[in-house]
């Protein structure tokens, strides 16, 4: 008999319990190309010292329909759920790390689903990485009382109006740790989080995430944003005073 596989098992559960946008989500394919099952793909072509060092990683979709059943994302896409939220293999202490994609940002969440976050918040060994809209369904839950959070640059005032006891730090902060919960801006701001959290955690080891932003050809934009709050305002009211003109010059040629 030979001897076990020692290589380490990353469990990532990506948590939607309604829909989700389909952008928010892709950000966790970033952690599969980090994975001993893509890069053995690339055969010759990936060293054997760099592929001993891949973990495996395996990705849940977890939702509230049954397994089997599918989960709604924008764009006309439909995910399979892997696992329903009272499945015993996404328990409290079975996942390494639960990523939230942005749900519609008018939806409430009831019991059961914020329960189950809140129940994998409170592990130091779960990290929690919230992606856009995902901060509403966190707020919700009430893990971010006390907490240093992002979220949309556009939805501050509503999130700072909602959630109460939280520093919000989205005006200028594309991404932000606390802990073991990371959230971070508008969709394709889960790239920068998901580069940000590889490099800083103890389940990726650094050249197997280093080769794995080069594949995905994801550059980690500045934690900060290189506008600030006043241009990001101005530049939301231009494009909105260009569509009154061009509606307007629509209407007169009606």
């Amino acid at each position: 008999m030979g001897a076990p596989d020692p290589r380490k098992n990353v469990r990532i559960g990506v948590f939607i319990p309604t829909d989700a946008q389909f952008l928010d989500a892709a950000c966790v394919d970033i952690f599969g190309t980090m994975s001993y099952e893509y890069l053995r793909l690339g055969g010759d072509n990936v060293p054997k010292p760099l592929l001993d060092l891949a973990p495996s990683v395996s990705i849940f979709y977890i939702g509230t329909v049954q397994p089997g059943q599918l989960i709604d994302f924008t764009s006309g896409v439909k995910i399979a759920c892997t696992h329903h939220l009272s499945d015993p293999e996404v328990q409290p202490g079975k996942l390494d790390i639960v990523v939230v994609p942005g749900p519609d940002p008018t939806t409430t969440f009831n019991a059961p689903e914020k329960d189950w976050l809140v129940a994998h918040a409170a592990r130091k060994d779960t990290d929690i990485l919230s992606v856009c809209t995902g901060i509403i369904l966190c707020g919700q839950a009430g893990i971010l009382k006390g907490k240093t959070a992002s979220g949309p640059r556009g939805l501050q005032s509503q999130l700072k109006a909602s959630f109460e006891g939280v520093d919000w730090v989205g005006d200028d902060m594309r991404w932000v740790r606390d802990g073991s919960l990371w959230s971070c801006g508008g969709i394709t701001s889960g790239n920068d989080l998901v580069g940000a959290y590889a490099r800083q955690s103890r389940h990726f080891p650094s050249p197997i995430v280093e080769l794995g932003l080069k594949l995905t050809e994801v550059d980690i934009r500045p934690q900060r944003y290189e506008t600030g709050k006043t241009v990001y305002t101005l530049g939301l009211a231009w494009q909105l005073l260009k569509a009154v003109v061009m509606g307007f010059g629509k209407s007169k040629i009606a």
